[in-house]
């Protein structure tokens, strides 16, 4: 073959070319990069913490730690229920890179900063680290938020309280499987759910026998099973069970005091759709070691002190999901040529890419104004009844809404973004836990309509914040006194729960726009979700005169 043949073939050979493809998005700042989030920590007091959001910024965007997000993921947790010899061990092992997530999480506090130097701007700045953890990889933020939720409950019982927070809010990870005694920092899990009850938790069959006087801190021997059970591996668990007073909450470890291995016995792991990494299982319990907490009885009441917590950690969830999925999408559309130009230069991409960012602006406004009321609620009554009200109002809407989100998002990609290795297909399968765990959509609505009933001063409270935005927009103010009409009118409140809170949920969110936000994202989100120019059953229905391109803009990543 002659010089001029191979040169030939040489060029022949040269069919793979990469061209019109977006750089990856790593090694970038995400708080920086977040227009958004950046005046919110400003705006609800968490100002302080900037350098330490810079710089966790720099961490979680980081090459490394987003393949520790795809690692742990690609490599479900294993149960094994008895080592080599025949005993039983009931361990989950997970891979490294899970473990490595862990570490990132308690060292740097998203357990434990706001209940180890508690002050204004605590829970929110908490919260801002939470959300950029989070758009690495959501799994391994359940056992994390489920330590940081522990804390009220637990101090309903002072001698437990006293015992187990200095390790409960050590900035550490031990994920062995060793009594708790032979650590310096534990991790805490919750178990409410049986087969036959579900979000029904006072038909548990859980039952709790006395092994002594019985009470408040007292030892119980626990018989029956508990149907979920995240995160498993946990040192010790908030469970539900009955006793001859009721319902009661117990603080369960996976050891025994005497260092014996408790019978808290894993039947299997959960087969879940998403949430992999994070491992879910079935327990049967064969007379556990349990001592109480709080008042017999009142164990419902008790560990709502915790579910509460994890319910705002829903919403935090549920933003990041929804800032990965839109800044994903963005990213591409800034990158992307097609038909002559960026697809973020046309029309109708603008329309949907900008309907994105509104949505997600709106959910963290709600999420973070929730975490400043977290700071004020032992000082302020106002702040205490937004926060009874406010996280029912805002984990229903926010975690509602943030399926389709992905979808929409994962679209704007095209068939890329359906490929395992994008983040966007995990971001989806991510995308309903938030809204079905911890009290789904009815639940959220019912326990605000509770709020309603029994605590009047939460309304009230609600309405005075709404309001706060009161003559600043015309669209805002009708919306709100619609709404005041109907809460106002409680025939067939149940049945209309559902379009209620979601009412509840698009005044708030204008209001806090209005008043604080981007004032193009605030016209949008007027414009198109209280005024009824657009559809609201699709992304992409902005109505005429949006300022699509300025939207689009601030919530752009560069590179």
């Amino acid at each position: 073959m002659d010089h001029t043949t191979l040169e030939a073939s040489a060029y022949l050979a040269e069919t793979h070319l990469v061209e019109n493809q977006p750089p990856p998005l790593r090694d970038y700042n995400p708080y920086l990069q977040d227009a958004a989030l950046c005046e919110s920590v400003a705006r609800e007091g968490a100002a302080w913490a900037e350098p330490m959001l810079q710089a966790f910024g720099t961490l979680t965007g980081s090459r490394e730690v987003i393949e520790l997000g795809f690692a742990a993921n690609e490599n479900k947790p294993v149960l094994f229920t008895h080592d080599s010899y025949g005993h039983r061990i009931d361990e989950v092992r997970f891979h490294p890179a899970y473990h490595r997530l862990m570490d990132i999480s308690m060292e740097h506090g998203l357990h434990a900063a706001h209940w180890r130097a508690p002050r204004a701007g605590a829970h929110v700045a908490r919260a801002a680290m939470s959300y950029l953890q989070g758009q690495v990889d959501a799994a391994h933020g359940c056992p994390v938020t489920m330590t940081s939720a522990v804390v009220p409950a637990l101090l309903e019982q002072p001698d437990l309280a006293a015992q187990w927070l200095p390790k409960i809010t050590a900035l550490a990870y031990d994920p062995r499987n060793i009594p708790m005694e032979r650590k310096a920092a534990i991790t805490v899990g919750m178990a409410m759910t049986e087969k036959q009850g579900g979000s029904d938790v006072r038909s548990n069959t859980l039952r709790a026998h006395a092994l002594g006087v019985g009470g408040p801190g007292q030892a119980y021997a626990l018989v029956g099973h508990k149907y979920f059970v995240s995160a498993p591996m946990s040192d010790a668990f908030l469970v539900l069970a009955q006793t001859q007073s009721g319902l009661s909450c117990f603080w369960l470890p996976r050891w025994r005091p005497d260092g014996s291995k408790n019978p808290m016995q894993i039947q299997r792991l959960k087969n879940k759709m998403g949430n992999v990494a994070n491992a879910s299982c079935e327990t049967e319990l064969r007379g556990a070691f349990a001592q109480m907490v709080g008042p017999e009885g009142r164990g419902v009441a008790t560990i709502l002190k915790m579910v509460t917590m994890t319910r705002f950690d829903c919403m935090v969830g549920s933003s990041s999901g929804m800032r990965q999925a839109v800044v994903q999408a963005l990213h591409h559309c800034a990158h992307r040529l097609a038909f002559g130009k960026r697809l973020a230069e046309q029309p109708l991409m603008q329309n949907v890419l900008a309907d994105l960012v509104i949505e997600h602006e709106a959910a963290l406004a709600l999420t973070m104004r929730i975490g400043k009321a977290l700071d004020g609620a032992d000082a302020s009554e106002h702040e205490k009844m937004l926060v009874r009200i406010g996280t029912a109002v805002g984990k229903y809407w926010i975690c509602k809404r943030t399926p389709a989100h992905a979808y929409e998002a994962m679209e704007c990609i095209g068939g890329s973004g359906v490929m395992e290795d994008c983040i966007m297909p995990r971001l989806f399968r991510e995308s309903p836990v938030n809204s079905i765990w911890e009290g789904s959509g009815n639940v959220q609505c019912l326990d605000m309509l509770r709020a309603m009933s029994r605590n009047p001063g939460s309304v009230d409270a609600y309405m005075a914040e709404v309001q706060l935005a009161c003559g600043a927009d015309r669209r805002l103010d009708r919306y709100v006194a619609q709404l005041a009409s109907e809460l106002h009118d409680r025939s067939d409140i149940e049945y209309r729960a559902r379009g209620v809170v979601e009412k509840m949920a698009l005044a708030l969110q204008g209001s806090l726009l209005v008043r604080h936000g981007n004032p193009a994202v605030a016209d949008a989100f007027c414009a198109a979700r209280l005024s009824g120019s657009g559809s609201g059953l699709t992304f992409g229905n902005l109505p005429r005169g949006v300022d699509c391109a300025a939207i689009i803009a601030r919530a752009t990543p560069s590179l």
